[in-house]
């Protein structure tokens, strides 16, 4: 059975770590370094790191010696991306220490980059990254360039980019993001039940039984920050929580 991942999903900004309210408000974590060093302590089972500035169109690129040295610190598998727009990129983010790389804007941009992505380096190191707002009960997809895409409905979107080759679709919430009072299960049911690949649930979590009902929604892994930093709780408190409910998780 495979086990159900606990994963922190946090965000470098202005070379520091950062966890954002709504996609706007960002709060500082910590120094890249010593919060990646932290999460190995606390035995989590992988880690995302998106670089939002290099996310940008106006940004001078990837920060490659800040993302190098968060790899330097990790002994869990480590997903790096933003501002991924070319093959080479992924290449040296993976050369620095990445395991898989998180591709969003490039996606919808140009989603045989996907194809390109998955044959050269595998499916099973391309996560695709797809923000959600919910508007007039609608569920649409939302990027912090683009703005709304109002022209791809999420689940021909979701089918897409599974048969295009992504190994894995890192979900979130806008809506929820940093709110730490649960998960959208709705949105995550929908999103398991459209796609056989791997579903990461991210945004929302604020106490170990919302990891739960996630998990009970059809996710495969948490992703999560706010609860590890603002709240009392830990990753081995969501896994002990996850084994009482009877989910397979690394306890060791």
């Amino acid at each position: 059975m495979l086990k159900h991942r606990i994963i922190p999903c946090v965000l470098l900004k202005d070379w520091q770590l950062t966890k954002s309210v709504n996609f706007e408000e960002f709060r500082t974590i910590g120094h890249p370094k010593v919060t990646a060093r932290i999460y190995n302590n606390r035995n989590v089972d992988e880690l995302i790191v998106l670089d939002i500035d290099a996310s940008t169109h106006e940004s001078d690129g990837i920060n490659f010696v800040t993302l190098s040295d968060i790899a330097e610190e990790c002994y869990m598998p480590l997903t790096l991306g933003g501002g991924i727009k070319t093959l080479d990129h992924i290449n040296e983010l993976l050369k620095i220490g990445a395991d898989k790389v998180s591709i969003n804007t490039i996606a919808l941009e140009n989603p045989d980059f996907i194809k390109e992505a998955s044959s050269k380096f595998g499916s099973q190191c391309i996560v695709v990254s797809i923000d959600v707002k919910k508007i007039d009960d609608i569920y649409k997809i939302f990027n912090r360039n683009l703005g709304l895409v109002e022209n791809l409905e999420l689940i021909s979107w979701l089918k897409e980019v599974e048969a295009l080759g992504a190994g894995e679709i890192l979900i979130t919430s806008v809506d929820l993001d940093g709110s730490e009072k649960g998960y959208d299960l709705e949105l995550i049911s929908l999103v398991s039940k459209e796609v056989s690949i791997p579903v990461i649930a991210n945004a929302g979590a604020g106490k170990p039984q919302d990891c739960v009902d996630a998990v009970k929604s059809g996710a495969d892994a948490i992703a999560a920050a706010s609860i590890f930093h603002f709240t009392q709780y830990t990753p081995r408190n969501i896994k002990e929580e996850l084994h009482r409910n009877n989910f397979s998780v690394r306890l060791n």
